[in-house]
């Protein structure tokens, strides 16, 4: 014990290369948000631009809406000194459909054609929901979810990583939620539970087959983000504001969650800042879960 402990003391300070504060910025990195012309994928993709990324791939279904908001974001941001490097800011939207595979890897040829590489990579920012009890659930309407939520998923993240591999790596942050631990209520919504919960366990089993290739894979879940909830949530809520008391009655911290709640923890996963976590999961709920 005395010779382990001499040798740590005697170790003296490891070597820094960055501030704290750097090692949160984005700058000169390339990123990529998948299901980001609308949403939270939108502010997620802000929240790259606040933190120094200039250079930002916006991928959504149709190529027109993905373009569309890469012109606001670009346009939202003129004269507000956040292109502090003087290069200007490099958005380009791409229209992808993730539930195909061939789609999603002629996208990535694009995508990297213009880039040169990829950074960071956010991907899965909500998918498909749909609120049917399971005995009725229409059987197009679950593949459809699980194309979407799962092998989009996967597919996005495989592209990604196979060219963080050849650049030496990067960070990969799948969106999961609260549903792929617990079952939600009152809202039936089995096969989208069932969903989160297959990427929660994909993502951590990327995370090691790709570690020693320094590609990072973690996980951030969230619960109920009011001004960006699926369309069957929000007409639930509509018809019935009971239902919008109850998950506040659920949450500890007694309200629903907003999109600046979400984005800095967000930044954290894809920022050097957290370079050692892989596998890992940062929930964002308000202590829903604990209840």
């Amino acid at each position: 014990m005395f010779r382990i402990q001499s040798r740590l003391m005697s170790s003296g300070p490891s070597v820094r290369r960055q501030t704290l504060l750097e090692r949160f910025s984005m700058k000169g990195k390339v990123c990529l948000v998948t299901g980001a012309a609308q949403g939270l994928g939108y502010e997620f993709c802000r929240a790259f631009i606040e933190t120094g990324c200039t250079r930002l791939a916006i991928l959504d279904l149709k190529d027109e809406a993905a373009q569309r908001a890469a012109r606001e974001i670009k346009e939202s941001y003129k004269n507000t000194g956040i292109e502090s490097t003087g290069e200007g800011l490099d958005i380009v939207g791409f229209g992808c459909n993730v539930a195909s595979e061939a789609l999603v890897r002629q996208t990535f040829e694009k995508v990297l054609s213009h880039f040169g590489h990829l950074d960071a990579a956010f991907i899965s920012t909500l998918g498909v929901v749909e609120n049917y009890p399971a005995l009725d659930y229409p059987n197009d309407r679950i593949r459809r979810l699980f194309d979407v939520n799962f092998y989009g998923a996967f597919y996005t993240a495989r592209e990604a990583a196979r060219h963080m591999v050849a650049n030496g790596g990067g960070s990969i942050v799948l969106i999961s939620s609260m549903s792929a631990d617990i079952v939600n209520i009152p809202q039936p919504q089995a096969p989208y539970n069932a969903s989160k919960a297959a990427l929660k366990h994909l993502a951590a089993s990327l995370a090691v087959e790709w570690a020693s290739k320094n590609v990072r894979v973690n996980t951030l879940r969230f619960a109920v983000i009011r001004s960006f909830l699926s369309r069957s949530s929000r007409s639930l809520i509509e018809q019935d504001h009971e239902i919008n008391r109850t998950w506040k009655s659920m949450t500890p911290m007694g309200r629903l969650g907003e999109p600046d709640d979400i984005s800095g923890a967000a930044i954290f996963l894809c920022s050097d800042a957290s370079r050692f976590i892989t596998g890992g999961e940062i929930v964002v709920d308000g202590g829903y879960c604990l209840t």
